[in-house]
């Protein structure tokens, strides 16, 4: 029975390492260590921009941001549900949304583009395309790809009379709020139809989950079309139109062209903790604005101590990682087709994380 003793000092003495203090549960005790891993999930349009923040954040102070790219959606369901530190959506909230999350704060982190990709084998020149015929596309109206509302924009083209593949969103997507924002401010067929949201009953196409997956499937899909943000298309190669802005301009969307969508709305943003359900910048006034542009969105609690299992050292290391992400992580948006944040932005987000308390105590 010597031995049934012995065995038992030593699972205790296991359980107590495994646990660090007395009733300290692993993730505390890691943290003690030195260990911050700090958790978000939302959209997936600013994907690429918020991986690069993490792996240079760690490098640079060893706290881990875990992202998970589950569509803005499903980042808003999380933020309410408080299951991560942080949400992302392109979208901002509903009011209906924005009322259920009392001390939600929305700070901008990226500007950047919503594309129109396609894949037509044996056409190497860009399109161009109006929102009004984007829309029927989309609508199934346009059903061919030598149509003569397409070819009479793209002279010169010789365009192949081959069925249009339809590619969108199945999943909660603020990339998809933003695509159906710009159509329903340019066709009133679409916003009486379809209208605008992050979730939308599609008259017809195939669904991909995330940009990731509508961009794979217009990738596999000859004679297809869909919509990402402009970094999705860029990594996979995909063909990308341009699209005719408010102005009559046929425009390529870039960090130039997204920073002039912006331009004319930065003055009128509401604050940090206020409502934004009216911000929207597709359709924009500007010779130069590309019209599917937008903002998109960090999602975080005023008071970070709702959060079960937050502490003020792990809130503090959050607050930290916003304020270097909207000053010194904006230098990685131009190398990932992101327009950095405008300088009137950026002072308004000051204010908004210096809002942000752990049980009432600033944090900056």
């Amino acid at each position: 029975m010597r031995w049934v003793a012995v065995l038992g000092v030593f699972l205790l003495l296991l359980f107590a390492g495994c646990t660090g203090k007395s009733g300290e549960s692993p993730q505390a005790a890691g943290e003690a260590a030195g260990e911050i891993t700090i958790n978000g999930a939302g959209a997936s349009f600013p994907y690429p921009l918020i991986a690069k923040w993490s792996y240079e954040y760690y490098k640079l102070t060893g706290v881990k941001i875990n992202y998970q790219s589950i569509g803005s959606g499903g980042g808003i369901k999380q933020t309410m549900a408080k299951t991560v530190d942080f949400g992302a959506s392109d979208a901002p909230l509903k009011e209906e949304e924005y009322r259920r999350m009392p001390g939600i704060l929305h700070i901008p982190e990226t500007l950047g583009a919503v594309v129109v990709v396609y894949n037509i084998p044996g056409v190497e020149a860009k399109l161009r395309l109006t929102g009004e015929v984007i829309a029927d596309i989309f609508l199934g109206k346009i059903t061919r790809w030598n149509d003569p509302r397409i070819a009479e924009l793209n002279p010169g083209v010789e365009l192949p009379d081959e069925q249009i593949v339809v590619v969108h969103r199945s999943d909660g997507s603020g990339t998809t709020f933003v695509f159906s924002d710009y159509l329903s401010a340019v066709s009133p067929e679409w916003r009486e139809k379809v209208g605008k949201g992050k979730s939308l009953k599609w008259p017809l196409g195939l669904g991909g989950k995330g940009n990731e997956g509508v961009a794979g499937l217009v990738k596999q899909n000859p004679y297809s079309i869909g919509y990402v943000e402009l970094a999705y298309a860029v990594e996979n190669r995909l063909s990308y139109a341009l699209i005719k802005n408010r102005e009559g301009n046929f425009v390529e969307p870039g960090i130039e062209s997204v920073a002039a969508a912006a331009a004319g709305a930065v003055a009128s943003l509401p604050r940090g903790d206020e409502s934004w359900a009216g911000v929207s910048i597709v359709n924009a006034p500007g010779e130069n604005a590309y019209p599917i542009s937008s903002f998109t969105y960090l999602l975080v609690y005023r008071d970070l101590s709702v959060i079960p299992g937050m502490t003020e050292r792990k809130a503090k290391a959050l607050v930290d990682f916003l304020w270097w992400a909207i000053h010194d992580g904006q230098k990685y948006a131009p190398e990932l087709h992101y327009a950095p944040l405008p300088e009137e932005v950026v002072k308004l987000n000051e204010e908004t994380i210096k809002l942000i308390t752990y049980q009432g105590k600033p944090l900056l």
